[in-house]
């Protein structure tokens, strides 16, 4: 038994099997660079991102174009574009982790709660989710934004209290079916309090649901505060964020299309990095995917 055991192969990681997934590792990769810009953004940028250059902009009053002493250029107020960019990937992942962590938090326990129980409680948390379902979440985003008058913070929980029902619907599903497994049965035969079952049996089956759901939440969030910022509803200047560096830049389109398609492009690489990966996680973790690679 023991040479048995010894000669059984050992199963790789997950992060080894995410590293064997070329586009996972793509993924990775661009994380690390954003994460990585965003923590050390105020010794990697090159200048004070509010900082207006007195020589950063034409004789005209025109944004300067990327090179020398801007490498991608200067917004309509001469600042550092390069240097906004990355406390704009600052705030997009704070609210990015923030607002979905409190999403998933919120979600799960009214998933887990309604799944769990059910009866009389679990209708009304459910009907209480179908009807948060039936708002447009960005044009209730947009409402409660402007009624709270926008910061950072404000934003990140605007974001999460229109983010929670997809987590709440996805953990009612896989709640509501352990629930009737035979294992939970045997657990209250034996006099498991409902402290025990959920804690020790019903979460550790859901954990694999909700590392994906933390992983792809993240870039729906930031493209959700990337449109609220763009709309002027979001954060707002002079903190830097990448829809606000649009938003801001809108009217130089043209004459100045980086100052657009920079920040846009940072905008789509982190939704698809975090899209990758979640893709891949899910993929790696769902027990019915496994053996397939």
């Amino acid at each position: 038994m023991a040479e048995a055991a010894r000669a059984e192969p050992r199963k790789p990681s997950t992060l080894r099997k995410l590293a064997q997934r070329r586009l996972a590792l793509f993924g990775l990769v661009l994380m690390v660079i954003f994460i990585g810009g965003a923590l050390f953004a105020p010794w990697l940028a090159p200048h004070d991102p509010n900082e207006q250059f007195f020589d950063g902009l034409t004789i005209e009053g025109a944004p300067l174009a990327p090179g020398g002493q801007f490498w991608f250029g200067t917004d309509l107020l001469g600042r550092d574009l390069f240097s906004r960019l990355l406390y704009g990937a600052r705030t997009s992942l704070i609210i990015g982790i923030v607002a979905n962590g409190t999403a998933l938090v919120i979600g799960t326990l009214i998933g887990v709660t309604a799944g769990y129980f059910r009866g009389p409680v679990g209708a009304v948390l459910m009907r209480f989710t179908d009807l948060m379902m039936a708002f447009p979440a960005l044009l209730l985003a947009i409402c409660l934004a402007a009624i709270l008058q926008p910061s950072l913070w404000i934003v990140a929980m605007v974001i999460a209290f229109v983010n929670w029902v997809q987590t709440a619907r996805v953990v009612f599903t896989q709640t509501s079916s352990l629930a009737e497994r035979d294992f939970i049965a045997a657990e209250k035969t034996l006099g498991a309090g409902h402290g025990r079952i959920l804690f020790r049996h019903i979460l550790p089956h859901l954990l694999p649901t909700l590392i994906v759901w933390a992983t792809l939440g993240i870039s729906t969030t930031v493209l959700l505060e990337a449109t609220l910022s763009f709309l002027g509803v979001g954060v707002q200047p002079p903190t830097a964020s990448w829809g606000n560096i649009i938003f801001e830049n809108q009217t130089y389109f043209q004459s100045a299309p980086w100052l657009v398609f920079i920040p846009g492009a940072c905008i789509l690489a982190l939704a698809l990095a975090f899209n990758l990966v979640g893709d891949a996680l899910r993929d790696i973790l769902d027990p019915t995917q496994q053996g397939r690679d």
